[in-house]
């Protein structure tokens, strides 16, 4: 099974392919305010990279957090999209063994249909300026 993982709620995003429980390509980029612009790029070139494109992924695991609103709202709706587009199933996973769980999880035959973020607390909204 060739998975995609995603996490991004950090200003360093990460990418990874793997095969089953194997690592085949890991890629972390300072993404900061640029993820939207730069993860899909970040995504063909690391599957590029192996000789696959999109449709060998058979899987998405992607970080839920907690972490950066607007890090994980972009990594979650691009692996979402993803997920959704290409018929497969995603996983979303927090913690230090985030990868291994979800991994896991997809081959158990788990499927969130849609990663739902965890940002931790609650948002800081600004009133609007008049």
């Amino acid at each position: 099974m060739i998975i995609l993982t995603i996490r991004s709620d950090k200003p360093e995003a990460e990418l990874g392919v793997y095969e089953d429980n194997k690592r085949l390509a890991y890629t972390a980029w300072l993404a900061h305010r640029e993820l939207a612009e730069t993860i899909q790029q970040k995504i063909d070139d690391i599957l590029t990279e192996q000789g696959k494109e999109l449709a060998d992924v058979q899987g998405i695991v992607a970080f839920q957090g907690p972490g950066s609103f607007t890090g994980l709202r972009i990594g979650l709706t691009v692996a979402n999209a993803l997920a959704y587009a290409l018929d497969i199933p995603i996983v979303a996973t927090s913690g230090e063994a985030w990868l291994e769980q979800g991994c896991k999880a997809l081959k158990n035959g788990r499927n969130d249909r849609q990663a739902v973020p965890e940002y931790g607390s609650l948002p800081h909204i600004t009133p609007p300026k008049s």
